[in-house]
Parts: C-alpha cells; sequence; structure tokens
C-alpha cells in the first residue's frame, strides 16, 4: 500500500551508465499517489542526459531531472503525481558523465482510494456510478436492468415469442424513440410446416444509419437457422421487400449503443405454407394436379404407363401421399419401376434376342425370336418381334402374347443332290443328299421325316410291327456307324392309313392306300443331316407330269439279291401306268392280277427301287421352289427290281396325313 524509491547510491553520488527501473502495484480500486522528497539530477535540455520517468496506464507522467526544491513553505515535497490506475513504473537514467556531484533522488508512494465515478475520463457506468473505497458499482433507472458487465443498463425488450399465424412486432417505444444500449430479443415460433416471412414498410424504419465506414451501432439483424438477413440501419429499410425464411423460427435481433436514438421499426409477419416438389417419385403422375403444392395438400400418385410400384408380395399402380410440414411427399419411399416382363419364355430351336437398346425385360424393350438357321424356321408369318407391354406381358403384332413356332426347314439338303445313277446297282449316296431319309432297322426298310416328331412310310412295312427300330442321319447302317453316328428315334404309335386293307404278305396284290405314320417319342433336333422333307400342296402345280423327275434313295436289294450297308439314291422320271402294267411280276404270267389305282405312281425305267427300299421318298423338286424337294410319293412296290416301280401318291393323302398329326399332337397338348 506505500514504499520508498531512492536512486542508486543514495544520498551519496549517483553513478554513470545507469538504467534503472522500479513497478508499483496497488490493489485493483486504487490510485497511486507518488512524490518526491529529493530531487538532485544533472540538468539538461528536455532532461537528454540524466534523468527519471514516470509512466502510467501507457501514458508518460512526467521527466524530472536538475535540483527542485519544496513547493511551499513548511514542505518537504519537491514534485508529486496523483495516477488514476493501481500501477506505475519510475525508471532512473544515467550516462556516462556526472559534471558535479548530484546525489539523484528520493521518492514515496502511496495507494489511495479512486473516486472511479468522478476521476475516470469516460464515466464508468451508463446511467448512475456509486463510489467506495476501493472500487464503484453501477445502478439503472426503473424499468431498465443492468449487464453482465455490471456497467451497463438496457432495457428489458427480450423473451416475448410470438405463435399467431400472423402479426406485428414494434421496437420498444415505437413510435418515440427507443431506449440506448439494449439488445433486444423477440422469436416468432410457428407450428412446424410454416415458414415465417416478413413485411417492413418504408415509413416504418428509422434506425441510427452507419457511421462512415458503414458499420452500423443500433442495428436490426433477423435469423432464421442458418439463414441471416442484416443487421439493417439507417432512415430506410435497406432489405429486400419481402423477407421469407426457410424455417418456423425467427429471431428479431434490435442493439442500440449509449449515443444516438431514433424513433425505431414496425413489422409484420405472417406464416408461409412450406411447399412440396411438383412430383413426389419419378415416373408418376398427381391427382388432382396444381401448380403449387402446400403443407398438408393430399394426392393421388399413379405410375406413368408402363410402370409399377414392386413390394413384397405384390405390386401396385397407385396410392395416395400428403405433404408433410418438412417439405416432403409422405410414402416417397415407394418408386415407379418399369414393368417387368420376365425373361423371354425359352422356345424350343431358337434364341431371343433383344433387338433395342434395353438389354432386360422391362418396358418397352423388344425382342425377336431367331430360329436356329438353316435348320429352322418360323412357322408363323411376321417376324416374331415381342415388345414388353405396360401389362407386363410380351406382346407381338401378329400374335398376341402367343408363342411362334419354329418348325424344320424342309425339303433342302445340306449336301446337294448330283446322281444319275440307280439304286439298284448304282451308286452311293452322300451325306446330307437325303437328310430326310429314315432308316428302318427291322423290318428292314425306310421312312421319311415330315416334322420332328412324325415319320411316314408305307403300311405294308409297318405290318406287324407298331413300333419298327428306326435312325436318322445316317447312310452306313453298319452296326458300328448306328452306335457312333446315327440318332435313334423312338417310336411311341403308329397309325396305318384306315382304307388299308391286310392280306397275307406273300399272297398281296393289292397296295392301294400304302401309307402309315409312325409318331415318335421325342422331338428330332434337326441338323445338317437330318431335317425334313416337304409335303406337297393341293394345286395344280403339284400334278406330276410324265418325264418329271424325282430321286429315289434306299437301303434296299441290289443285283444278286445283296443288302447294302450304304445309302443308295438315283433320279428317276414319272412314267405313264401302263408301263408299270406291262411289265411281268416275278412269279406271274401277268400283272393283271395286280390293282392299279389313281392313288399310285409308276416311275423308272433301268433304275429302280427294289426290296427293303419300301417306305422311303420319291422326292421331286417343288415346282413353286427350286431349292427344295417335296414327298410326291412313298415307294410301295413294283413288278420287278429294275424296271418300273409304284409310288403311293402322298397328296391324295394329305387330309389324312393332317388330321392325324393334329389330332393326336393336339390331345398331347391337352393333357399337358
Amino acid at each position: 500500500m506505500y514504499g520508498e524509491i531512492l536512486s542508486p547510491n543514495y544520498p551519496q553520488v549517483y553513478p554513470n551508465d545507469v538504467q534503472d527501473s522500479w513497478e508499483i502495484e496497488v490493489p485493483s480500486g486504487y490510485g497511486i499517489r507518488l512524490y518526491f522528497t529529493h530531487m538532485d539530477i544533472e540538468p539538461s535540455q528536455n532532461c537528454e542526459y540524466d534523468f527519471v520517468k514516470i509512466v502510467s496506464g501507457g501514458h508518460v507522467e512526467g521527466v524530472l531531472c536538475g535540483r527542485k526544491r519544496p513547493r511551499a513553505l513548511g514542505s518537504l515535497i519537491v514534485d508529486e503525481f496523483h495516477v488514476p490506475y493501481n500501477a506505475l513504473t519510475i525508471s532512473f537514467q544515467s550516462d556516462f558523465s556526472n559534471e558535479e556531484r548530484f546525489t539523484g533522488f528520493a521518492a514515496y508512494y502511496v495507494a489511495v482510494d479512486l473516486d472511479e465515478c468522478t476521476d475516470f475520463v469516460e464515466q464508468p457506468c451508463s446511467h448512475y456510478c456509486n463510489n467506495y473505497i476501493g472500487g464503484y458499482f453501477c445502478t439503472c433507472p426503473p424499468d431498465y436492468f443492468l449487464y453482465e458487465d455490471k456497467k451497463t443498463c438496457g432495457v428489458n425488450c427480450s423473451g416475448s415469442i410470438f405463435t399467431d399465424p400472423s402479426g406485428e412486432i414494434a421496437s420498444p417505444n415505437y413510435p418515440n424513440r427507443y431506449p440506448e444500449n439494449s439488445r433486444c430479443k423477440y422469436r416468432v415460433a410457428l407450428q412446424p410446416g410454416y415458414f415465417v416471412a416478413l413485411t417492413i414498410r418504408s415509413g416504418d424504419f428509422d434506425v441510427e444509419p452507419a457511421d462512415s465506414e458503414g458499420s452500423c451501432h443500433d442495428s436490426l439483424t433477423f435469423v432464421s437457422g442458418k439463414q441471416r438477413f442484416g443487421p439493417y440501419c439507417g432512415s430506410k429499410f435497406s432489405g429486400p421487400p419481402v423477407i421469407k425464411t426457410r424455417n418456423n423460427i425467427l429471431d428479431i435481433i434490435f442493439q442500440t449503443d449509449h449515443a444516438v436514438q431514433h424513433k425505431g421499426w414496425k413489422i409484420r409477419y405472417y406464416e408461409d405454407p412450406v411447399t412440396c416438389p411438383p412430383s413426389v417419385i419419378p415416373n408418376s403422375v398427381l391427382d388432382p394436379k396444381k401448380d403449387r403444392y402446400i403443407f398438408k395438400d393430399n394426392v393421388k400418385v399413379t405410375c406413368v404407363e408402363g410402370y409399377e410400384i414392386v413390394r413384397q408380395r405384390d405390386s401396385i399402380l397407385t396410392f395416395h401421399s400428403s405433404c408433410q410440414d418438412n417439405g416432403e411427399w409422405s410414402n416417397s419411399h415407394f418408386s415407379c419401376v418399369p414393368v417387368n416382363c420376365g425373361d423371354p419364355v425359352p422356345l424350343d430351336n431358337a434364341q431371343a434376342i433383344y433387338v433395342s437398346e434395353l438389354r432386360e425385360p422391362l418396358y418397352k424393350a423388344v425382342f425377336r425370336y431367331q430360329c436356329e438357321a438353316p435348320y429352322y424356321t418360323l412357322k408363323t408369318k411376321g417376324d416374331a418381334v415381342y415388345r414388353c407391354s405396360a401389362s407386363g406381358e410380351w406382346v407381338s403384332e401378329e400374335m398376341g402374347t402367343k408363342l411362334p413356332k419354329c418348325v424344320p426347314v424342309c425339303g433342302v439338303p445340306s449336301n446337294p443332290i448330283r446322281e444319275t445313277s440307280r439304286i439298284f446297282g448304282g451308286t452311293r449316296a452322300e451325306k446330307g443328299n437325303f437328310p430326310w431319309q429314315v432308316y428302318f432297322d427291322y423290318p428292314r426298310g425306310s421312312g421319311v421325316l415330315i416334322s420332328e416328331r412324325w415319320v411316314m412310310t408305307a403300311a405294308h412295312v409297318l405290318e406287324g410291327y407298331d413300333k419298327p427300330n428306326m435312325y436318322a442321319g445316317v447312310i452306313n447302317v453298319g452296326r458300328e456307324s448306328l452306335y457312333w453316328e446315327a440318332k435313334q428315334l423312338i417310336a411311341e404309335a403308329s397309325f396305318v392309313h384306315p382304307d388299308w386293307k391286310k392280306y397275307p404278305i406273300d399272297t398281296r396284290t393289292d397296295f392301294d392306300n400304302d401309307i402309315a405314320l409312325v409318331k415318335l417319342r421325342d422331338p428330332v433336333k434337326m441338323g445338317p443331316n437330318i431335317s425334313t422333307l416337304c409335303l406337297p400342296a393341293k394345286s395344280p402345280e403339284y400334278e406330276l407330269q410324265e418325264g418329271t423327275l424325282g430321286y429315289i434313295a434306299g437301303w434296299g436289294q441290289k443285283e444278286r439279291g445283296r443288302l447294302p450297308i450304304f445309302l443308295w439314291k438315283a433320279q428317276i422320271p414319272v412314267v405313264g401306268m401302263d408301263k408299270c402294267r406291262s411289265v411281268k411280276p416275278e412269279g406271274s404270267a401277268d400283272s393283271s392280277a395286280y390293282l392299279f389305282t389313281d392313288n399310285m405312281i409308276c416311275a423308272g425305267g433301268g433304275k429302280d427301287s427294289c426290296k427293303g427300299d419300301s417306305g422311303g421318298a420319291y422326292a421331286i423338286q417343288d415346282p413353286l421352289d427350286d431349292r427344295r424337294y417335296y414327298v410326291a410319293g412313298l415307294i410301295s412296290w413294283g413288278p420287278r427290281c429294275g424296271t418300273f416301280g409304284l409310288y403311293t401318291k402322298v397328296v391324295r393323302y394329305l387330309d389324312w396325313i393332317t388330321e392325324t398329326m393334329s389330332k393326336h399332337e393336339d390331345a398331347e397338348a391337352s393333357q399337358d
């Protein structure tokens, strides 16, 4: 609280080149009285050589040098200082020389009580200051309160919360002058689902203008969540005509300082409903249709055509949704996804190939069934193009939802036939010449593959054999070849023409209606060595004329009664029936005992079929498509090998063939 400060060696002469300092600090709330009772320091202009300096509160209180005498008679004090701070610094300096014997200084300090209310240059309190020993305290007028700094008074204008859908809020005392040193905070709190919007008319705003640097000392600020508007000040409102927030909470903050007060402000606020997006989910439409959807709006959401909402157990096209207070639609977790038609149904002997950019079985995807060429072709007209429809089904313009069918390409050898030799003593056929040829192992004979499930043969071949052993895709019928190369055909049922008459085999002279069908248990896969032969059509083009050439093939007897293991072939012409009648049958005087009918074709002349060839095809080039062959006849019988032979005229039996096949295929389909 007090003390003594003496220069070095006091009261003796102080030394040269000295720099000393003393820090004095008394308790807070006190000032310092510093007085000197002795002052004998080398004098110089402005005390440049030797001096003592007093610094307090960042200010130089004095610089002393020379000899000083007491100020008043009877007093010992030669100089003194009063500082309103509780700390000061005394520093002493001497230069390199001392011309006389100067003895320095003696000083004393004492802590003195401050009257903060009057000793400060600036008022420590914004309103009332109260002094006491060692300190002071501030008080405020009625209706004011003291801030946390314990110095500033302000109006208690915070804490008001406005919850009505709309209303007005004004500064304290509006339209009279607002109070100084105030920080007012008002809150608008609307129910969720509504944002706060506000307006200020031009005549309802008058706040102390900004200073020359653009800073507002009095200001109005709006804070809503992360949004901040302002601060605003001046005689006119500089903000937008309408302030729209994105929150249902708005804080209004009004701050004033102690200097200048104006009339203040008045604002009008109202609720602005939360809006929802124009669409709940992609690929959907809303009912009712509006330009703007707001909180509590309810809509019916419907997926656009070709889209659906897939759930765990089912799918739906519509649902209801409401605009929520967060600006989002309810049930927005749903998704309208393209209708899925499922993978294309596998089709026998075909591939499903997508022809659209979309390679998934979704709405508007397009694929085409492509039969395995060159052995299969579409049975139906059109190109078998299917589109994934909005109903979730694959639909074709030509067939609707029905599936097409890939049927074997008939009558086209993979290896073109080039042969003019006779079977009876002829040359061997090559692979692919007669891919429709079916070998009957027991009984010995042949058949014609006319579809995947049907073999046509002569009726007399099946006498006593309902389910013959049959092989396809082979020309060498040796046992080893049959095992490795041939495709065995398993008979399921056989159907002999109903007008075929049963006679003892050795005495038969009636071969009329010599035709039969064998249904296979499984469909046959077509390829280069196995394919079908076409049936004729009921049109004038298929009426046979004498001289028309056709091919026959088989494993029947050759010269000297031998049975070959290789397939033989020959090209023979159609001739008049009288040629066949003129040949004397083996073991008979003439041919008058045999029956010749219009259901038979006579063909040959030097080239002929023989025993063991029965049931094979008499294949003629199609008059409407020279790339393929059709079965004009079936090898039936002949008076003598190597002359002329008789062939069952297939065109006469088309109705029976198609009816039989259709009847038994339809029966199987209905069972499936």
